[in-house]
């Protein structure tokens, strides 16, 4: 049985702010569009739904990034600020060619590292999490090899 992974889907408040955020990742915008009516709310359990939707794609088309804002019906919760042992979806992560490069662009946008630090594990990477737009907690890695 052959599997892929479409995507990763995150629900934000600020469409536009995420679409800015994760370009500056290095993501590109695949397209932006309305997820709305019955069909949709069929798929989610939701009922009469209306969502917009921004798909980014990674550089090299082969992961995919769901940003959604609903506008109906209301959020009900809120686990943007969960701490990195929290139950459920938690984070993204990306391997980005120069970390402390990809770290100063985030940072001009408000990005705050978790830690103090960014950790080297052997000789293989280069990592850290941090709280990207909207507090969404980001993986980010550097190969070393």
């Amino acid at each position: 049985m052959a599997i892929t992974l479409d995507n990763v889907g995150i629900v934000v408040e600020d469409l536009t702010a995420a679409i800015d955020f994760f370009t500056e990742l290095g993501l590109e915008l695949e397209g932006r569009a309305m997820a709305e009516g019955e069909w949709a709310g069929r798929v989610t359990g939701l009922g009469d739904q209306s969502v917009e939707v921004a798909m980014m794609r990674t550089p090299d088309g082969h992961g995919r990034l769901e940003l959604s804002r609903f506008l109906r019906p209301d959020v009900i919760a809120d686990n943007r600020t969960a701490p990195v042992n929290a139950l459920g979806y938690l984070r993204v992560m990306f391997e980005v060619d120069d970390l402390d490069d990809t770290l100063e662009r985030l940072f001009q946008r408000g990005a705050e590292l978790v830690s103090d630090e960014v950790v080297q594990y052997q000789d293989v990477y280069r990592l850290c999490y941090i709280r990207g737009v909207e507090g969404i907690l980001i993986g980010l890695a550097q190969s070393l090899r």
